[in-house]
């Protein structure tokens, strides 16, 4: 693909220290296999928001997913033949309608902007348009002003635009082509992001809005999950004070997450929180985690330390840009046949035997120490 949309999708803020960290740090966990009476059958199927999935990985709600003229609903369409679910941004290429038409195992996410009335008008398109749980992501500090490692979207595609992008993409003629035989242009749209009975803004004339919205209270939070009413998660859980605020708030799960590496720089890789807050929670409420999977390996280590299932997303964009559909469809298949074989080596018949003892953890590798005085609250 073209060089400057390449780098939008390996870019992490600042300089990338939380987004090598985050693939890295699976490299320093250990396996323990077993030998003999492994069994035949290896079962991954599970349940995450409330809908049942062949194997515990889900697309992830990454936004602008223009590496592709089919976008997300190429994503929606390789989800769904594998059995899973697919999570949708708020500033996606493609419409929540457009897209549920390829998987009707969607989650909507939402970031927290705008008016009351303007968050809860996103909620209820995505309730109409059948969305089966609603994500908040709440792990989004960026502005302007620190964000000089990520390079920025264009407004729109205008003659500007074009002319400033022309080399790198005419230089790629095979990307160019998938776009060109369909008669059309990659958009920078964010039809999910409009309000009612006005035109599809572009993304990033909607960025300013986020980096100056007045920040959500954890009240704000409850208000979200009561006004959806069903399946819940908040996205971006990096301390076990906030895992048991979402507990406290009566989220349905939580997503251990640090952006992939686009938020705060120097925040930990998110596996290496993963144990404590899986410990803090004990079970009340589900967790998924997203931040480094690219191999089956990966996704069993997360199982192992406490999540249900994990979430893709550069893995996922590298597909799609590379093959559409068909290139979602094999990587989905390439991380199913890698958790099948570690199950099998690590003598396990299901996803759901999964623990802790599978696993080896260097000294010093999960950070156990946060703050002194935890932030409990009853529950909203």
């Amino acid at each position: 693909m073209p060089k400057p949309i390449y780098n939008l999708l390996v870019a992490g803020v600042e300089r990338g220290v939380t987004r090598d960290n985050n693939v890295s740090a699976f490299d320093e966990i250990g396996l323990f296999p077993r030998l003999a009476d492994l069994g035949d059958v290896r079962e991954q199927a599970t349940e995450v928001l409330g809908q049942k999935i062949s194997f515990p990985v889900i697309a992830s709600c990454v936004g602008t997913q223009a590496v592709h003229p089919d976008g997300e609903l190429a994503v929606a369409r390789a989800t769904k033949t594998a059995g899973t679910a697919i999570a949708l941004s708020n500033f996606s290429n493609l419409s929540v309608e457009t897209v549920i038409a390829g998987n009707e195992a969607l989650f909507f996410q939402l970031y927290w902007y705008g008016t009351k009335d303007e968050i809860q008008a996103r909620v209820e398109r995505a309730r109409r348009a059948g969305a089966k749980a609603l994500i908040i992501t709440l792990d989004w500090a960026l502005t302007y002003r620190r964000d000089w490692n990520v390079p920025r979207v264009p407004r729109q595609v205008d003659l500007k635009t074009m002319v400033r992008f022309a080399l790198p993409a005419i230089s790629h003629p095979a990307w160019l082509f998938e776009y060109l035989r369909r008669g059309e242009l990659p958009n920078v749209n964010a039809p999910n992001a409009a309000m009612p009975g006005q035109p599809d803004p572009t993304f990033a004339s909607v960025m300013p809005k986020m980096m100056t919205a007045k920040q959500p209270t954890w009240n704000d939070i409850a208000w979200l999950r009561e006004i959806w009413g069903g399946p819940f998660m908040v996205k971006g859980v990096m301390h076990p004070d906030d895992a048991m605020r979402a507990v406290d708030v009566g989220a349905s799960a939580i997503s251990v997450s640090n952006h992939g590496g686009n938020n705060v720089d120097s925040t930990p890789a998110a596996i290496r929180v993963l144990p404590a807050i899986a410990e803090a929670v004990n079970g009340q409420i589900e967790i998924l985690f997203d931040g480094g999977i690219r191999r089956g390996t990966d996704v069993v280590k997360a199982l192992a330390l406490g999540a249900r299932a994990v979430l893709i997303g550069r893995a996922q964009l590298f597909a799609l840009a590379a093959g559409g559909e068909d290139g979602v469809r094999q990587i989905l298949d390439v991380l199913r046949a890698g958790i099948n074989e570690t199950l099998l080596a690590l003598g396990r018949a299901s996803v759901q035997e999964l623990e802790p003892s599978d696993v080896f953890l260097p000294e010093g590798f999960a950070i156990r120490r946060f703050s002194e005085t935890p932030l409990r609250f009853g529950r909203s």
